[in-house]
């Protein structure tokens, strides 16, 4: 197929590239220039979009993906009936839907797409994506799924796919936090925590965020997987989605206290499991 993919950042360029290997036209567009092996590089969404069957946008936030779409030089004057855009960014429900709307008015269609799954799960085409869209549009876009992952489920129509992307990240946030933490006062109590993770491992409390992070805690290695920035950013669309359906979540505003004082703190860059260093600072010990 035809794509044009446009954001190259720590998930989109190894997605982009999955798409490559499997013998799909790519065409690329990055904010920062940034050459993809195998695809041809635009300077413009716009000119990125040209030709194109499916347009695949991974960007950072909200504001972004409606600069990306609607800005000077924007996907959308290249839109054309019959194209689709796709949209595995992490953003708010409500906008997407308005995006979509404006989208299908160039007689396209749209698809929320956000994923789950590590940097390492983009390599290996591995992540999991979360469809808004019919069952039609997302048989007619298997082929670039399997690609790029191992699993679609369809959570709804527009809007749901993000809906549901924010549910997952709010559980992945306090179950880390709630690690963390447990980790920080068994660790103080005088437990090995490398004993305390074995433990968790073998009890009912297991879970695959704590799999995946045990081991970069032990070794005190917070290179980003997951920046502490794009969760934060991730918690403040959770917190104002909840806002918009009269929704209390309060173990998550607690957790936002800790992802701001993180941020003061400059570990902003670092993975979101570098929220540990902060227990350990005001726990005067460290995890290791």
């Amino acid at each position: 197929m035809h794509v044009a993919y446009l954001g190259l950042g720590i998930m989109g360029q190894r997605m982009a590239a999955n798409l490559i290997k499997a013998g799909h036209e790519v065409r690329v567009w990055n904010r920062t220039p940034r050459p993809l092996e195998g695809a041809q590089s635009a300077a413009t969404p716009a000119e990125a979009v040209q030709g194109a069957e499916v347009v695949w946008m991974c960007v950072s936030d909200t504001a972004a993906v409606e600069r990306v779409l609607f800005g000077p030089d924007g996907a959308e004057s290249g839109l054309k009936p019959g194209m689709v855009v796709v949209d595995s960014s992490t953003i708010s429900p409500s906008a997407t839907v308005r995006f979509a709307e404006r989208v299908r008015a160039k007689g396209a269609d749209y698809v929320d797409a956000p994923v789950t799954g590590s940097k390492v799960a983009a390599a290996d085409g591995t992540l999991v994506f979360m469809a808004g869209a019919s069952e039609e549009l997302i048989a007619r876009l298997q082929p670039l799924f399997s690609a790029m992952g191992k699993t679609v489920v369809r959570m709804g129509d527009t809007g749901k796919g993000q809906a549901a992307k924010l549910a997952v990240n709010l559980q992945v946030a306090i179950i880390y936090e709630g690690f963390a933490e447990g980790l920080m006062l068994a660790t103080k109590l005088g437990v090995a925590p490398e004993r305390l993770i074995e433990l968790i491992q073998s009890s009912m409390v297991r879970s695959g965020v704590v799999d995946y992070k045990a081991p970069f805690v032990l070794r005190h290695d917070f290179t980003p997987n997951f920046p502490l920035r794009l969760m934060r950013k991730d918690i403040g669309l959770m917190l104002g989605a909840a806002k918009e359906m009269r929704v209390k979540l309060p173990a998550l505003e607690t957790v936002q206290e800790i992802y701001d004082i993180a941020d003061e703190e400059a570990l902003s860059d670092l993975d979101y499991a570098a929220t540990l260093t902060l227990l350990e600072k005001w726990a005067g010990i460290e995890v290791k």
